[in-house]
């Protein structure tokens, strides 16, 4: 049965083999130099790139970073090692250049102006609260790129991968919210940073031990290869466990906010013309933006509305179109 997905999967004509796999991702096999001389001039090349585009937050300036960026190389080097049973040095060679990256995020955020909000960028923001899904879709294009590597005829997805798997622009974000003194967005970066780098491990190692391999690389199983694996599998428990945690905290905060939403649309019903524009949930406060041509209820009754519906203790701003802030209080008081 496995041979059968083997084949469908990678079939023989168009199999590369572990000599081209090793001679692409091994860092130190064949013309070394030449090899690491053009991995650290891309990866330095890259992270500006990705450093300018984050702090203009341009998209399309960071997928062109993530293209060039050769940080997946020494990474799925990693995947092959262990099949192998070999050291390569690929996890030295990515630590240091996990540092390069994130120190060219720290010089580029001088830049910035002391008060900027780093929230307020869609490019970090978007990349400093990682979820369970990221971790997953991160898994399926582990699991590409491990197929496409190894693979003549597949080549051509692999920008593909490379744009779907974010390596370089959160160790960016990470040194940019470094530089400005933000220690818990840059751990948000950093978990999706390793998430992915997680999956592209594990994907590259379960696609070249199905597909053969390590079996050609020799079946003496020894002391590297019992620690790599375990060593995944406490990569998987540290990037599991926040990533889960922060997936019910998101699920939970929408759901308290699609609640609050509804009990102020509520609230307003008697009032005409008012309508609730939008409902954010920002440090631990519920913040009800709503736009009325008249005077609001009593604020009392909206806090009556949310008990029972969001938890005891939240305090609840209500923002009007008219410029003017009302602390309505705290819900369950």
């Amino acid at each position: 049965m496995i041979g059968k997905i083997r084949a469908r999967v990678l079939p023989a004509s168009q199999r590369r083999s572990l000599d081209e796999l090793t001679e692409d991702l091994d860092l130190s096999s064949g013309d070394s130099a030449s090899k690491r001389s053009a991995f650290w001039t891309m990866l330095t090349l890259s992270s500006v790139i990705a450093a300018g585009g984050v702090l203009t937050d341009s998209t399309a300036t960071v997928i062109g970073a993530m293209i060039i960026a050769p940080l997946a190389t020494p990474i799925m080097g990693i995947a092959l090692g262990s099949v192998k049973r070999r050291r390569t040095g690929a996890a030295r060679v990515v630590l240091l250049a996990c540092l390069l990256v994130i120190a060219v995020g720290m010089v580029m955020s001088v830049a910035l102006p002391s008060d900027y909000d780093l929230l307020s960028n869609s490019q970090i923001s978007s990349r400093t609260s990682p979820g369970l899904m990221d971790l997953i879709a991160a898994l399926a294009t582990g699991f590409a790129g491990a197929v496409a590597l190894s693979r003549r005829d597949v080549a051509a997805v692999l920008p593909g991968v490379a744009i779907a798997i974010s390596l370089v622009p959160p160790l960016v974000v990470a040194g940019v919210c470094l530089g400005q003194l933000s220690g818990w967005l840059a751990l948000g970066a950093l978990v999706l940073f390793v998430s992915n780098l997680f999956a592209l491990v594990f994907g590259g190692m379960v696609v070249f031990a199905s597909l053969g391999y390590g079996a050609e690389a020799g079946k003496a199983a020894g002391r590297p290869a019992r620690r790599a694996y375990a060593a995944m599998v406490l990569l998987f428990v540290v990037v599991f466990v926040p990533l889960t945690a922060n997936t019910v905290v998101t699920l939970l905060l929408d759901t308290w906010t699609g609640r609050t939403k509804d009990a102020a649309q509520q609230w307003l019903a008697d009032v005409p013309d008012a309508s609730v524009t939008s409902v954010d949930a920002t440090s631990r406060t519920m913040y009800v933006h709503v736009r009325s041509p008249g005077d609001l209820p009593p604020v009392q009754s909206l806090l009556d509305r949310l008990e029972g519906q969001i938890p005891d203790g939240i305090p609840v701003v209500v923002d009007t179109s008219r410029g003017q802030r009302i602390d309505a209080g705290v819900v369950g008081d």
